[in-house]
């Protein structure tokens, strides 16, 4: 059943199913032309010389499934067109089909493994782009992993893409400890430790930032508040820490200075990587805090990271899309951001009276320089899997388009999920899973991060998923025998089962957001002309 589930968000070979060229039915043919896109030749795989036939036979499949799924798809889009949002979204999956099927000619034929008269393969680079095949003499730069799951340098992973993977025990200990989230950090740690995906990561610890480097975004009076708390704890409580928000949702505990600069260093670690190029993908799920102000806790979030991370990225690229998938609006972040060009904001979250924090309509789209470039998708509750990756599809791309992102950085926030103690949408690992997917195949540094999920099993079994992908690594439906094993029963399955509350986002509402942020995105793009010209 898994399977079946992991086919539908998108089919992909290795990490949607194994070997599935010749049944895949969605996503990009470069992708899921297995087993020949992504074999790594070695002396273990000589032996694909003598499955040249079956090869050869491949390139013919792989047409034949396009337009199979094409067929498909356009019946689909009759049948289920009331159950998506309308001509908005309904058939985007047969645009990209029609695309990859001429891509998938030149692919093909330029992925195709040629045994040389010593036995050995050979292979030319295919030169499509998207296209993840991993040469012979790519694999030379592979990093080695030793025993620990650190990687002794970096280096293109399976797929062509490095992963950095920010951790460290004493940094998982301290998040851990957290009133908010007791234990969260340890339990994602474990399954991806669990699932075998460490080897595919290049692990880096993080550093912890400065007083300096705090102070470039956060107030220096917030920040002496908050190392007074970590230095006197309760005793240090006053006034002026009321004032910056330090109270229920955001206690004023010992530790929470340390705890608060090891998250944005972690955050900052990431963004490091990925502009010194040491990776194309970098994740720190302990981190994510949007709520955070410049002067102010709020949300239990002391520090916001985001920002901070978002603050190092603009040291060298010049547009950053920030994408918020929590669901609470990311209200820190596009404070921060709201009046520049230079960061677009966009968030998908729950919006509705008396929900927190209470804002991200629609309507707010930043001011001054930064008018029109934040962007609010407001859901209601209920919404299911394929309504929201549907419009974050439409809407995402359509950003991509207007703003050229050059990195680009996702909270992944799990308590959207189904299970989860908001109880508010109905959703699985696999729509932030197909989100994040999606996000990858634009081919620019990726800055992955955490966020809300207080249903830890269900939040790591996501986590977990989304490493997977970034990794392209496949895993098994079962959860593997671990530490924290008797916590995802009673299915001990991967899966996360959808919810069943009811859904008020009607194909009406969904029509009537999707055009209302094409609209502002329209504006975005007259904008960013008008600068061009000027």
């Amino acid at each position: 059943m898994q399977n079946d589930l992991l086919h539908q968000a998108n089919g992909e070979s290795d990490i949607f199913g194994s070997h599935s060229c010749c049944t895949n039915e969605r996503g990009d043919v470069c992708d899921t032309i297995s087993p020949m896109s992504n074999i790594v030749f070695d002396e273990n795989t000589v032996k694909v010389c003598q499955e040249a036939t079956v090869l050869t036979h491949c390139v013919e499949n792989v047409l034949s499934s396009v337009n199979k799924a094409l067929t498909n798809d356009r019946e689909e889009c009759k049948l289920d067109k009331d159950d998506h949002i309308s001509e908005y979204v309904a058939c985007e999956s047969i645009k990209m089909l029609e695309t990859d099927k001429q891509t998938s000619l030149t692919c093909v034929k330029s992925c195709m493994p040629v045994c040389s008269s010593e036995g050995k393969p050979e292979q030319a680079p295919c030169g499509v782009n998207g296209c993840n095949i991993v040469t012979y003499q790519e694999k030379q730069s592979i990093p080695e992993v030793n025993q620990t799951g650190t990687t002794k340098k970096y280096g293109p992973v399976r797929g062509g893409r490095t992963v950095v993977y920010v951790h460290s025990d004493e940094y998982m200990q301290l998040c851990d400890a957290m009133i908010r989230v007791p234990g969260r950090a340890c339990m994602v740690h474990r399954l991806i430790e669990a699932y075998g995906l460490l080897k595919y990561l290049c692990i880096v610890p993080p550093s912890k930032l400065t007083r300096e480097e705090i102070l470039k975004f956060h107030s220096e009076e917030y920040v002496d508040v908050l190392e007074r708390l970590d230095r006197d704890g309760e005793e240090g409580y006053d006034e002026q820490a009321q004032r910056c928000g330090l109270g229920y949702d955001c206690p004023a505990e010992p530790g929470v200075y340390e705890y608060a600069t090891s998250v944005a260093g972690a955050t900052v670690t990431a963004a490091q990587c990925l502009m010194e190029g040491k990776c194309t993908v970098a994740i720190n799920w302990f981190g994510g805090w949007h709520h955070a102000k410049k002067d102010q806790a709020s949300g239990f979030c002391y520090v916001n990271d985001i920002v901070l991370g978002i603050l190092k990225l603009r040291e060298k690229y010049q547009r950053v899309l920030y994408i918020d998938l929590d669901l609470h609006h990311g209200d820190g972040v596009e404070d921060a951001f709201s009046a520049t060009s230079k960061v677009f904001t966009l968030s998908f979250h729950k919006y509705s009276a008396g929900f927190f924090p209470g804002t991200g309509s629609v309507k707010d789209v930043g001011f001054g320089k930064g008018r029109f470039f934040s962007l609010n998708i407001p859901l209601l509750d209920g919404i299911q899997d394929q309504q929201f990756f549907s419009l974050f599809l439409r809407v995402v791309e359509k950003v991509r388009e207007v703003f050229s992102p050059e990195a680009v950085v996702c909270q992944c926030g799990a308590d959207g999920l189904a299970g989860d103690p908001m109880n508010s949408f109905n959703l699985t690992h696999l729509s932030l899973g197909r989100c994040v997917y999606s996000l990858l195949k634009w081919n620019v540094p990726l800055l992955l991060l955490g966020g809300g999920g207080y249903e830890h099993a269900n939040t790591a079994r996501c986590w977990t998923f989304i490493t997977s992908i970034a990794a392209f690594k496949k895993l098994p439906e079962d959860i593997p025998d671990h530490q924290y094993f008797t916590e995802y029963g009673p299915s001990y399955e991967l899966a996360v089962t959808a919810g069943y509350r009811k859904n008020l986002n009607t194909p009406e509402y969904l029509k009537d957001v999707c055009r209302k942020a094409l609209g502002i995105l329209q504006k975005t793009s007259k904008i960013l002309a008008y600068n061009e010209v000027v």
